[in-house]
């Protein structure tokens, strides 16, 4: 029946009677309005009052540990909508294992050390004219530290203003004295073990920050480059055979001798040739000799003169003579040159004499990387500006030793991005002082040009361009970076550990004849769960292909590599001065290292020896890799490993990839069982957001507006597995979805009102009722297997499905009836009060992970002596109610009220009814087995119409029907008899009761039994 907010008749003694108030109508305090902006803040403030971290801590202290570790966000601004999204899901997996027997407890974290942290602060000296350089260091580390316990401050307000649970009162910091201290401690492992070293190689970095970066912390945009056609002219070859196609009129001697031509490569950095120290060719390429036959053209000017030879791939040769400017037909191929004759080249650098430098000899290296693509067919090889080019380098080193070519690789560029002396020409003593790369506001400086113009001056520059492409830059500063060779400290990646870290219960081994930090992380990775199991082989492909890990950088702000070195770089194995230093790290955290005095601290009796401080910080990476032996291995209340690390899928290169070799490295295994990752947070359109689209969201905004809740049901409601979207159309999606979820736990609280929690045996029950127990079964394994793969989506979407299709628009329609109108003693009435009793309970402890601020709200207006709904366990479910018989059979019987109910909202439409009750339909089943099912139901209870007729005949012509259900068709007609004044159905033993005869004799029962009650109407 339709909701009653009104029944009224008149009697035949001429009183008016009000039958909604012997109706057992919904009665609750609980809001249709959430208003959740203001109520959210209540609610965490009473959580506060009531201690409710700390009694499900005191509830769940027997039951196994979840631990589910922090990936440590920045302290260093307001929360963004990734970070909202991040903790959201953290949140709700934690509650979701604490409400099914665990003790999930949440430290949350935060990284506090690095680069943006200090660089703020550099920011605001900029802006008062401070110097950096002359501000004691541990005075500007206070400033840092300050800065970030403020920031950290604000960031815990604004996860907890999202519904997140956890220990927000001890939460672990890295700049806390004890996490220093066992970052300390771990990188001594590493000293320790021989995995330390002090080398050189070319690393990412930002002349702008003056510091090395790690790949983390480097994303690609698109950036304009010089981009050059460079000779080499060959000084020491053999000779190849002449091609066929070259013509006797050339008069080119056999054998063609390459000493007469020039190697070409090309470089979108004009700025490393001073750094060339070699040229790297590929096998596979098929390479040819070209001479240029084209007169000079004063008109069309180029470099490329006629009689000019040089040696290009031949897939890219008319590409770039047609950048040389050479017109058509103006080229010759010689002779074909192969990888043989390649292998033995000897060139000089097109830059020689400039200076008095570049006299060296300029081998040719036979490279993987090369291909012929794009470019000449040759790679420039600069060993201090590229990886590529320093590995290569490296390979062919004892080749070239033995060739007496020197193997030293120059430092061109200091930290300030100006050449150095060991680029003649351009540095600190060229005329004009030294050339610059990049300037401190990370704009192109002159060593492009002066470069390119030296080429010219010396005849070896072929063609000029630019190009636009995808460039490294800087995270924080959004300014390029270069690649640049500088001493560093690193971590062996392939060298034999000999078991080191692989201590009692914690090794996993590498399963291989070799035992290195990347054997070990590889096979840890093997042993990890991914969700997506994508993300392995993202993992595994970045493990496999990495150099060794950098660690330091040239800052202030975190925890120093605390060694000390020799003359040679050596480090002092000393357990006694490292343990010296950790002390004292605990005790003052690490500013301890650079106060005054601290060498002859630790050293002690050693400071006499000629010993080095080493002053680099480590990497921030390194810090946050070792959260987990300073939070999971020191805090009693977690454990170690970890169950779960959930962050962005940006992490495979960022915190899960330096916290596995962190682990790998000291203990033998990865810190975590599995491994989680989420997508990032787009526009509607799925752009990138911005604040120059003007296309930010904000989870303050979205909070103030319309709550946390809401941004909580749109992270679960989407498959946050890839890229989510954003936007107003869509959040207004997810608060129409709220409003539906939030109306029907409404009306069950206000059904639930007159609830006085009797049970009905379940043989006993409707079959209604047992088939709503069923599809609680089946949503129980539903929601917990969704809970245990972390699919919310799945969860949310099943839930939201069942609430607004099966129970308001079926079970609750169909049930309103009995609920509100069947006598006291009905069967009927109290089953159906079981079942909603059930469905509440059950729904309510689902819901509370993804809503909490709701869920809360719900079960305290059902439960008001309760604590909380989060101290609460998920509902169980009985075997009996498991019965797939019944399930199959109501499908077929509703499958025929959707013909029934479309026919009557068809005469709904034409105005002929008002209510379902005005209706009396035939219904014609031709399926057998469907017209027994429904004629042995109680149909016209089923489609909330006041009678039914069921028919296996033929269905008239016209009748109506659906065309997926072609075998049941309906002819509409209007219900006889009067209409029950209570309940509205039309039926014919109205005025049969003299004592109610404006009632149904069901009706008049009900009123009956209320009187005897002693309560005349509804309570």
């Amino acid at each position: 029946m339709s909701e009653k907010t009104s029944t009224t008749d008149t009697a035949p003694t001429g009183e008016t009677v009000d039958y909604s108030k012997t109706l057992f109508l919904p009665q609750t305090e609980f809001p249709m309005r959430a208003g959740l902006p203001k109520a959210e803040p209540e609610w965490i403030a009473k959580w506060d009052g009531m201690g409710l971290y700390e009694k499900l801590r005191e509830t769940s202290k027997d039951r196994p540990k979840y631990v589910l570790h922090d990936g440590p966000p920045y302290a260093n601004g307001h929360l963004h909508i990734g970070h909202a999204l991040n903790k959201i899901l953290k949140d709700v997996i934690n509650r979701s294992f604490q409400m099914r027997g665990y003790d999930a407890n949440y430290v949350p974290g935060w990284d506090c050390h690095g680069l943006p942290i200090e660089w703020k602060i550099e920011e605001e000296y900029r802006a008062k004219g401070k110097n950096k350089d002359e501000i004691p260091v541990n005075e500007f580390r206070k400033e840092c530290r300050d800065f970030a316990t403020h920031w950290v401050g604000v960031q815990t307000e604004e996860f907890r203003r999202l519904g997140v649970e956890g220990d927000f009162k001890t939460p672990y910091l890295t700049m806390a004295y004890d996490a220093e201290a066992v970052i300390a401690g771990e990188l001594l492992k590493f000293a320790m073990s021989g995995q330390l070293y002090r080398g050189s190689k070319p690393v990412m970095w930002s002349v702008v920050e003056r510091t090395a970066l790690a790949e983390a912390e480097v994303e690609y945009h698109d950036h304009e480059s010089d981009t050059i056609w460079a000779a080499f002219p060959v000084v020491d070859g053999g000779a190849v055979p002449l091609v066929t196609a070259a013509t006797p009129s050339m008069q080119v001697p056999e054998p063609v001798n390459l000493k007469n031509a020039s190697i070409v490569i090309w470089t979108t950095t004009p700025w490393t040739i001073p750094g060339n120290r070699a040229i790297a060719f590929s096998p596979r390429i098929a390479y040819g000799l070209y001479e240029v036959t084209a007169p000079e053209d004063t008109d069309n000017p180029r470099w490329a003169k006629q009689g000019s030879r040089y040696v290009l791939a031949d897939a890219l040769a008319a590409d770039v003579f047609a950048k040389a400017r050479v017109p058509e037909g103006g080229v010759i191929r010689v002779a074909d040159v192969s990888a043989s004759d390649l292998k033995d080249l000897v060139c000089s650098h097109p830059l020689k004499g400039l200076g008095g430098g570049y006299e060296f000899a300029v081998p040719l290296l036979a490279g993987d990387h090369v291909t012929d693509d794009a470019g000449t067919g040759f790679v420039h090889t600069a060993p201090g500006h590229g990886r590529e080019d320093f590995d290569a380098w490296m390979d062919a080193r004892r080749d070239l030793e033995d060739r007496f070519i020197d193997t030293t690789i120059p430092f061109t560029v200091d930290d300030a991005g100006f050449y150095t002396k060991d680029a003649p020409g351009f540095g600190p003593d060229a005329e004009g002082g030294a050339a610059r790369v990049i300037d401190d506001k990370g704009k192109k400086g002159d060593a492009n040009k002066r470069v390119i113009d030296a080429l010219i001056a010396a005849g070896n520059l072929l063609a000029r361009g630019r190009l636009k492409h995808s460039y490294p830059h800087s995270w924080r500063s959004k300014k390029p970076v270069i690649f640049r060779n500088t001493p560093q400290w690193f971590v062996h990646m392939d060298r034999e550990l000999d078991g080191y870290g692989m201590s009692s219960g914690e090794g996993g081994g590498s399963h291989s004849n070799s035992d290195t930090l990347r054997s070990r992380a590889l096979h840890a990775i093997d042993q990890t769960h991914f969700v997506p199991a994508s993300g392995q082989n993202r993992l595994r492909g970045m493990i496999a292909d990495r150099p060794d890990w950098v660690l330091s950088r040239q800052r202030a702000w975190g925890v120093p590599i605390c060694v000390f070195i020799d003359e040679d770089g050596k480090v002092l194995k000393d357990d006694v001065v490292n343990a010296r230093i950790l002390d004292a790290f605990m005790a003052e955290g690490a500013d301890a290292w650079f106060a005054d005095g601290a060498r002859e601290r630790f050293l002690g009796d050693r400071a006499g020896e000629p010993w080095t401080m080493v002053r680099d910080i480590l990497d921030v990476w390194f810090d946050s890799g070792s959260t987990h032996a300073f939070c999971l291995k020191t805090r009693p209340d977690l454990k170690w490993p970890a169950d779960l690390y959930l962050e962005g899928s940006d992490q495979h290169r960022g915190w899960f990839h330096s916290s596995l070799l962190e682990s790998c490295g000291t203990r033998g295994r990865a810190p975590y069982e599995t491994v989680l990752t989420h997508g990032f947070v787009m526009d509607e359109e799925g752009r990138k957001m911005s604040k120059s689209l003007g296309n930010v969201v904000t989870p303050q905004d979205v909070i103030k507006q319309s709550g946390a809740d809401i941004l909580r049901l749109w992270v679960v409601s989407s498959d946050y597995s890839e890229d989510l979207r954003l936007g107003k159309t869509i959040l207004q999606t997810n608060v129409d979805s709220y409003r539906k979820l939030r109306n029907t736990v409404r009306w069950m609280l206000g059904t639930l009102a007159h609830d006085k929690g009797e049970t009905v045996p379940y043989a006993e029950m409707p079959e209604l009722e047992r088939l709503m127990l069923h599809r609680i079964a089946e949503l129980d394994d539903q929601v917990r297997k969704g809970y245990d793969s972390f699919d919310f989506k799945r969860i949310s979407r099943a839930l939201l499905d069942f609430v607004v299709v099966e129970l308001s628009a079926f079970y609750f329609d169909i049930r309103k009836d009995a609920l509100y109108c069947e006598p006291i003693s009905s069967v009927k009435r109290k089953a159906a009060l079981q079942v909603v009793r059930t469905l509440f309970d059950h729904l309510v402890t689902w819901l509370a992970p993804m809503l909490p601020f709701t869920m809360e709200e719900a079960w305290l207006s059902r439960y008001p002596e309760a604590e909380s709904v989060h101290l609460e366990q998920f509902r169980g479910v009985e075997p009996a109610w498991r019965d797939p018989a019944l399930a199959d059979r109501w499908q077929k019987i509703r499958k025929a009220r959707r013909v029934v109910m479309g026919a009557l909202e068809e005469k709904r439409r034409e105005k002929v009814i008002g209510s379902s009750l005005e209706a009396w339909p035939t219904v014609y089943i031709a399926d057998e087995e469907t017209w027994a099912l429904v004629n042995d139901s109680h149909f016209a209870e089923i489609c909330i119409t006041s009678g039914v007729e069921i028919s296996a005949e033929p269905a008239p012509e016209g009748a109506f029907t659906l065309a997926d259900t072609p075998d049941v068709a309906v002819v509409f007609r209007k219900a006889e008899g009067r209409k029950c004044a209570r309940s509205w159905r039309i039926t014919d033993d109205v005025g049969l009761d003299s004592e109610y005869p404006d009632v149904s004799a069901r009706d008049a029962k009900a009123l009956r039994e209320l009187k005897a009650a002693g309560e005349g109407v509804a309570a």
